[in-house]
Formats: structure tokens, C-alpha cells, sequence
């Protein structure tokens, strides 16, 4: 027969074996509910779905890194020179230009020019560029508004065409003039005209890529072998005026000096503007129709 006192220490026991059960409990459940929370502090946030439709699309958004940003590439624009433009006449024009100066005469050729209030397009010859006592009318051209051109050194068809010293003779010639008068031109006249004399594709490339343009000219007054006959240089300009827009060739010579007011007269009275030569506003004006002059 058990002892009342067995039986309480019996009592005692199981209590506190169910204490010890209850602690167990306690501490796994503690255990087990920090370490999924700090489990789960380490893992990136599970971004909210969007709905789409009646389909659920996880949306993420790549964290943006210097690697995954991809430069444009540098693109370097080629240097070009400025385009040229032709300037547009709603009326009529026309250029009145002189051959193979300077000469003894320019001054007297300025002086029309001023007086009438008319512009003009001079093309010079080197040889005569160096003589020092005509080049103040040179610089005056250029202070009066006229354009000077070049028009070679030599003035030899042999040289010029055969030989194939055009471009050459045509740089040293602008050059000339650079040095005169401190302006910068490109433009010239070929003596005896393009055609025959730059039917040579390979010398006009070569002007091309110097940048020089060339003039021939819609108009010949035939004034240099008109010596003494200024009246046969105004009936020669007036029959072969057929356009809106004319190139006249003339020379620096006595008979066409004389001829020069009856010619600015005529055009006036036909309606005609006088312009002057302008590189920003070339246009193709040569016998060989080559685009690149």
C-alpha cells in the first residue's frame, strides 16, 4: 500500500515534467519565429503583382548599374565649307565684266563706273597685277564694291591648256590679288574661254578641288578687235541681249571705254539691273555646263 507521502512526490514529479515539456514548447517556438524572421530580412522584397487582364505579371525593375548603361557613340560631323547659294533676280540682270587689266585705263573705267553708279566684275592678269603703278586701282576696284577676278599669269593658250598650267598660273594669280588687295577670291575667266581650253576633264578636277569657279560669258562684244568702232560695240552687246540674265565681255580698251555709257544706258532702258559677282552666289556659267566650276 503506497504512503501518502509517495503519492506526493509522485505529484510533484509529473508537474514538473509537464513544466519542463511547457518550456520546451516556449523556447522552440521562440527559436523557430526570429529565425524566420531574420531568415527572411536578408531576401529581396517580392514585388506587389500587377494585374494585367485576368493575368497576374510580376513586375520587377532591374536595378540600374554604370555596366548596364550603354553610351551613346561620339559622332563626329564632317567639316564641310558653307554652301554656296544662288542669289535670285525676280527682274532682269546683267554683269557687265573687263578682261586683262589692270591697265593704264582702269582708272577711267572706275570713273564711269562711279559716275553711273554701276557695278562691275574685273578679271586680271597677273603679269600686269605686278606692275606696283597700277595696283592702287586695283585696291580701289575693290574698295568701290567691283569684284576682282584672275585671269592667269601668262594669257598663253600653249602654256595655259597644252602644257597644263591653268590651275597654277590661276592660283598665283589669286594670290596676286590676295596680296593687293587683302580680299579672297575664286573666282576666274580662262583666256580664250573654256571651250577649247579646259575640255581637259583632268584640269578641271583639278580646279574643282582647289575650290576655283570659272566664268565664260553669254555676251561677246568682240570689242578688242574693234579698235576706233565703239558704235559697233553697243550694236554687237545690243543684238546679242536675248535673255533675263547676261554675262557681257569686254576689255580694258580705249574703244570700249568710249562705248561703256551708251551700254549702261541701253540696259537701263531694257529694264536691266546691274550686279556684280559674289562667291556666296555663284552660279554654273561655263561652256563646258561641268557643275563643279
Amino acid at each position: 500500500m503506497k504512503t501518502p507521502r509517495f503519492e506526493t512526490r509522485k505529484k510533484r514529479k509529473r508537474l514538473k515534467m509537464r513544466y519542463l515539456v511547457i518550456l520546451f514548447v516556449f523556447l522552440f517556438a521562440t527559436g523557430f519565429f526570429v529565425g524566420k524572421t531574420h531568415s527572411t530580412s536578408e531576401l529581396p522584397s517580392t514585388p506587389k503583382p500587377t494585374e494585367k487582364g485576368d493575368v497576374l505579371i510580376p513586375k520587377f525593375e532591374a536595378p540600374i548599374t554604370i555596366e548596364s548603361v550603354e553610351k551613346d557613340p561620339v559622332v563626329e560631323e564632317p567639316i564641310t565649307e558653307e554652301p554656296i547659294v544662288e542669289e535670285k533676280s525676280e527682274g532682269k540682270v546683267v554683269y557687265l565684266t573687263f578682261d586683262d587689266g589692270p591697265s593704264e585705263l582702269t582708272g577711267q573705267f572706275l570713273d564711269v563706273l562711279s559716275e553711273l553708279d554701276v557695278l562691275a566684275t574685273f578679271f586680271m592678269q597677273g603679269s600686269n597685277l605686278k606692275k606696283e603703278h597700277l595696283q592702287e586701282n586695283v585696291r580701289r576696284a575693290v574698295k568701290e564694291g567691283h569684284y576682282v577676278g584672275g585671269h592667269s599669269m601668262t594669257h598663253n593658250f600653249k602654256t595655259l591648256y597644252s602644257d597644263r598650267q591653268f590651275v597654277p598660273e590661276m592660283k598665283e594669280t589669286l594670290a596676286l590679288i590676295h596680296e593687293i588687295t587683302g580680299t579672297i577670291p575664286r573666282l576666274v575667266r580662262p583666256p580664250y574661254g573654256s571651250t577649247p581650253g579646259l575640255k581637259n576633264e583632268k584640269i578641271r578636277h583639278q580646279l574643282a578641288e582647289a575650290g576655283i569657279k570659272v566664268w565664260d560669258w553669254t555676251i561677246d562684244s568682240n570689242d578688242w578687235k574693234l579698235r576706233g568702232n565703239p558704235s559697233q560695240i553697243i550694236e554687237n552687246i545690243k543684238r546679242g541681249t536675248t535673255t533675263d540674265r547676261e554675262i557681257v565681255l569686254m576689255h580694258e580698251k580705249p574703244q570700249t571705254l568710249a562705248a561703256l555709257p551708251e551700254i549702261i544706258q541701253f540696259y537701263r532702258e531694257q529694264g536691266f539691273e546691274f550686279a556684280v559677282y559674289n562667291d556666296a552666289h555663284h552660279f554654273v556659267l561655263n561652256f563646258q555646263n561641268d557643275v563643279d566650276l
